[in-house]
């Protein structure tokens, strides 16, 4: 049996362009990519925490330490400059990868600099 785990996510990012005639997907500052180990062109969920759309994409570069956080293509329509979203990737474990496997958790300020990483989310308390 395989489960879907998370991978990385990068939390609470600001979206910084949305470009509707752009080629769909989402750019990400290059350095977001290294830290989280996302991935060029891989498949990528993200929820805008503003509006409450999910929708699936593909990451691309954009330039490093650049802070940019664009949504391309169809899914312009799903975001707007200013909303926060979370970028998350997942992959797919047998059992006893699962038990070891720890996502790559990077937490950015609102201009899309890295604050911090962690490998582990705290539990959640009332």
């Amino acid at each position: 049996m395989h489960i879907e785990m998370l991978k990385a996510k990068i939390h609470r990012a600001t979206v910084t362009h949305t470009r509707l005639d752009y080629e769909g997907s989402c750019a990400l500052d290059n350095n977001l990519l290294e830290v989280s180990g996302i991935k060029e062109y891989e498949k990528i969920s993200i929820f805008n925490v503003t509006n409450g759309e999910r929708f699936d994409t593909y990451a691309i570069q954009a330039i490093a330490s650049s802070g940019i956080v664009s949504i391309n293509g169809a899914a312009a329509h799903k975001a707007n400059p200013g909303d926060i979203i979370i970028i998350c990737s997942f992959a797919s474990f047998n059992e006893s990868e699962a038990k070891q496997h720890k996502p790559s958790l990077v937490y950015v300020d609102r201009t899309n600099c890295i604050t911090h990483s962690a490998e582990v989310i705290p539990a959640q308390s009332m």
